[in-house]
């Protein structure tokens, strides 16, 4: 079988750019609007992609004067989105940090059903003291703890997704009977951040559960996303580093005991396209130029550690930054914000300016071929199983894309060039359909591990 991509419209707002709401084109008010999501999925779909992904976290992004903050909770929007749209997957973001087990399936599996089965979970474990602060905490976790509690979270969503046979409905209306009870496995879970007694109240859904997500690139990170993840969004800045992390991931899942081709890598990239090299370079130009950096000072402050007022706009990085093993926070993205402006020897000003687009994602600037080169170069390179594809700015830079790049990527056998049969989300991405771990094959042995554990990881 032909090898395909997989792309992912990473939607926000009114796109990547920090900048993006200020162009007369955008609508200020667009991170609120139904409307503007709807034509979104179905430009998205009418490009035949994967599916979309909506980000999110538990506390107000940003301050309101760099650009449009706040957010629609993803899950409902993506129900909507279910409606108006019949093929693209719709994953969102949700945190093991500040949600329950039993609430958040319970979620997931409602839209898994309600899509058909295109729903898809990007599994987070959220930094950030503000976020903490919001449910009680002084401080966010420690970065292990919070790793070792999504551990814990998954295999309990696992539970509840499994809670049900595919079979448990028998609708018997001649001898009155609905469901088997027999077919009914309650987790009983007893474990060091959960208690969860009873089974999920939504029966097993079209795709057994949801695709499982994960972006983190830390250490941490990648032992959790070997062991759970089926697709992985990943912020890379050199095709080397890229393929070193797929090297890395693939090997873990194969030590994890799990198939790699069970497991995505998608990095982002924030594609700036013109009809000519001068004309992308113009447009990227503009959107540098509506920069605010005095917004862009404070961010990296906060990213890197640094008390207010710290760092020079026109000097380079501090000499004496922290190193990764003291942040506890996004440790992946820390690294990588460094040693981008270590590697590349930027001041602060043009750092904030290359960060500004896609906060630390490849941002590429050029035609439609040129961007189609970039992304076939990593993708037949080792380094992309697909790509995170985030506009800089929406809704044009998404419509830009799918007019005149996916053509070319069609043209060279890369995508797809229609959907076929109706499938899940998991079997647009090549995944099977997780057997219940509760459930015995004919001959008597324990079904295969799900796609996001092996057996002996969710059979606690």
């Amino acid at each position: 079988m032909t090898r395909r991509l997989h792309l992912n419209a990473f939607l926000m707002n009114t796109g990547h750019h920090e900048a993006s709401w200020r162009l007369p084109e955008s609508d200020p008010y667009a991170h609120v609007s139904l409307a503007h999501y709807v034509d979104l999925a179905r430009t998205a779909e009418r490009g035949t992609f994967d599916s979309l992904f909506l980000a999110d976290g538990p506390q107000l992004w940003n301050n309101l004067a760099q650009r449009p903050a706040g957010a629609l909770e993803p899950l409902t929007l993506l129900t909507a989105l279910a409606t108006a749209t019949e093929h693209i997957g719709l994953i969102a973001t949700a945190s093991t940090s500040y949600n329950s087990p039993y609430n958040l399936a319970r979620r997931f599996a409602s839209l898994d059903i309600v899509s058909g089965g295109r729903a898809g979970w990007n599994i987070v474990t959220t930094a950030g003291a503000e976020a903490a602060r919001n449910f009680g905490l002084d401080a966010e976790p420690a970065h292990a703890e919070r790793y070792a509690r999504a551990a814990e979270f998954v295999d309990v969503a696992l539970k509840l997704w499994d809670s049900w046979e595919d079979d448990a409905v028998l609708a018997d209306k001649a001898a009155g009977v609905w469901g088997d009870d027999s077919r009914i496995h309650p987790p009983r879970h007893r474990g060091t951040y959960f208690s969860v007694e009873g089974a999920l109240n939504v029966p097993r859904t079209p795709q057994g559960y949801p695709l499982l997500v994960q972006a983190g690139s830390s250490t941490d990170g990648k032992v959790f996303a070997a062991r759970y993840a089926e697709a992985v969004f990943t912020a890379q800045q050199t095709l080397e580093d890229a393929r070193s992390f797929y090297a890395d991931i693939k090997s873990r899942t194969r030590l994890a005991g799990r198939d790699p081709e069970h497991l995505k890598v998608l990095p982002g990239i924030v594609p700036v396209i013109g009809s000519t090299e001068a004309e992308a370079r113009a447009a990227e130009q503009v959107l540098e130029d509506h920069i605010v950096h005095t917004h862009g000072v404070r961010r990296l402050e906060d990213l890197l550690r640094l008390a207010p007022g710290t760092l020079d706009l026109d000097g380079p990085l501090p000499d004496d930054l922290p190193p990764e093993s003291a942040i506890e926070g996004a440790r992946s993205r820390y690294t990588l914000v460094v040693e981008l402006a270590r590697r590349e020897r930027l001041t602060v000003r043009q750092l904030i300016g290359r960060l500004g687009g896609g906060r630390g994602h490849l941002t590429f600037t050029g035609t439609p071929e040129q961007v189609a080169d970039e992304i076939e170069t990593w993708f037949t390179r080792g380094a992309a199983d697909g790509f995170n594809i985030m506009p800089p700015v929406l809704p044009s830079g998404l419509e830009t894309f799918v007019d005149h790049v996916v053509p070319v990527l069609r043209e060279r056998g890369l995508l797809r060039t229609a959907y076929g049969p109706r499938q899940t989300l998991r079997e647009r991405y090549g995944l099977p359909r997780p057997r219940n771990q509760y459930v015995s094959d004919a001959a008597g042995d324990p079904g295969p591990a799900t796609a996001g554990a092996p057996a002996a990881l969710t059979r606690i």
